[in-house]
């Protein structure tokens, strides 16, 4: 989450149950089990929906993407 103007809502959901997120976003629990709580995600199709640990995984990427071309460039300009 970028920002400390984030909202966090801390709720107890059994399985079948949802959070709806503004208009468009449905948040159901699926399975409940001891290594973790599977969820399901409905969003419109034009909002990405990706895990955090991806999201970062992405970001860094493409940061060394363009790190590497800007070193080439650089070094074709030599």
């Amino acid at each position: 989450m970028k920002g400390n103007s984030a909202r966090v809502l801390v709720v107890s959901r059994k399985v079948g149950e949802r959070i709806l997120i503004g208009d468009e976003i449905a948040v159901t629990v699926i399975k409940v089990g001891s290594g973790g709580v599977r969820i399901g995600i409905e969003a419109p199709k034009e909002l990405p929906v990706v895990r955090e640990e991806l999201a970062i995984q992405l970001q860094q990427a493409e940061q060394l993407a363009i790190e590497n071309a800007r070193q080439l460039a650089g070094d074709s300009e030599s």
